[in-house]
């Protein structure tokens, strides 16, 4: 974008009516709690985004949906928002929290909730450039647990990723000098093999994690939408299928690990968020212990101290609350409670309800695969 576009980015424009039905619904549940994404639109380009699967990436302007207070007001009214407890990201789907203009309503949105008195968990999640005065203004906040993941890759091919990571640099090292209440993740991702997944790569990422709280590494996130993107873009097939879950191959992962011994190194976001703040994992992945294996001893007590096997009668009930057909069919073990028919709304309700994990039949997680894609790991 030239400069005169990039400073037309700081006026939020009301976004149009034609909107994908996906988009206009501003609030919905993910894994990591609940998303409110009022504003659409971003020029960043990143190849992977997951606007791909809303039929948006073409919309490079940031557009506003709804004023930030309105926002607000329909998040905490939602059915499953819990005061202090339901985790909640903002502006992690469809555009960037930092850009130009959109942190003016990213911080007006964090103010509304921290001025209610809300002491949940806020993940807000960014590449773009993070100012001094920026973290002054996220250090007022006085009640919200606050964490900032910045995302970095050290992809270097503009076809992926125009981004340069070099910004993400900056803003980590902006956080190290300037943020004490406010936690900082480095959020590496996405882990490609053959293209970001170098000896050299991984020693950049290590030094990096200087600069943070934790580590939280993922992988790619490979949908045909994703993949025919690239392809029309002339990037070769990053892997030989798509798939729903993201994709790193086990021998990554262990090449990963091998680098980062004696650093915070986390499988799940949510593991390194609550390392980040010395509290229990909300998404009480504890109970899948080969999950676990990489966590500071300090962590396996904390999350160890909440993990517990919940009463059959208090899982229907929740499950009720959800509208979950097959109340019969509820399985609970240590490691998990297995239900059938869900959405994923209606397991992350329960699962961040409980602190504990809710999988799907359907929807198997194999062991020592870590919720991952099977790519790599047949």
């Amino acid at each position: 974008m030239t400069k005169t576009e990039w400073s037309n980015l700081k006026t939020i424009r009301p976004a149009p009516a034609d909107l994908p039905r996906s988009l206009l619904n501003y609030i919905d549940y993910r894994k990591s709690g609940l998303s409110l994404n009022h504003i659409v639109g971003c020029p960043l380009d990143c190849g992977y985004c997951v606007r791909h699967l809303f039929d948006n990436f073409s919309m490079k302007r940031p557009h506003l949906i709804v004023d930030d207070e309105i926002a607000v007001q329909e998040l905490v009214g939602h059915w499953a928002f819990r005061a202090h407890t339901t985790p909640i990201q903002i502006f992690n789907r469809a555009t960037d929290p930092f850009l130009p203009g959109v942190k003016t309503h990213l911080f007006r949105s964090l103010e509304a909730l921290d001025g209610r008195g809300f002491r949940n968990p806020v993940l807000v999640i960014t590449r773009w450039k993070i100012e001094p005065s920026d973290v002054d203004r996220l250090e007022a906040l006085t009640n919200l647990k606050l964490t900032i993941l910045v995302t970095w890759s050290g992809i270097d091919d503009d076809r992926v990723e125009p981004v340069s990571s070099a910004i993400a640099v900056g803003s980590l090292e902006v956080l190290a000098n300037s943020a004490s209440r406010v936690k900082k993740i480095l959020y590496w991702r996405p882990i490609i093999s053959g293209l970001n997944d170098t000896n050299d790569h991984f020693a950049s990422a290590r030094r990096l994690s200087e600069f943070a709280d934790a580590t939280v590494f993922t992988g790619l996130f490979y949908r045909e939408e994703i993949r025919a993107y690239f392809r029309e873009a002339g990037v070769p097939d990053l892997y030989a299928d798509v798939a729903r879950r993201k994709i790193l191959p086990r021998d990554a992962e262990r090449r990963i690990l091998s680098h980062f011994e004696g650093r915070p190194i986390f499988r799940k976001t949510s593991c390194g968020v609550a390392f980040a703040h010395g509290v229990p994992d909300f998404n009480g992945h504890f109970g899948i212990r080969e999950i676990c294996d990489i966590c500071p001893e300090a962590q396996h007590e904390i999350c160890g101290r909440k993990h517990h096997r919940p009463d059959m009668e208090v899982v229907r009930s929740l499950a009720r609350v959800v509208s979950l057909a097959d109340l019969d069919g509820i399985e609970i073990s240590d490691r998990r409670i297995e239900v059938s028919g869900s959405s994923e709304a209606q397991r992350y309700f329960m699962q961040h309800a409980l602190n504990f994990q809710v999988h799907d039949r359907a929807q198997p997680h194999r062991q020592h695969r870590h919720g991952r894609a099977e790519i790599g790991w047949e």
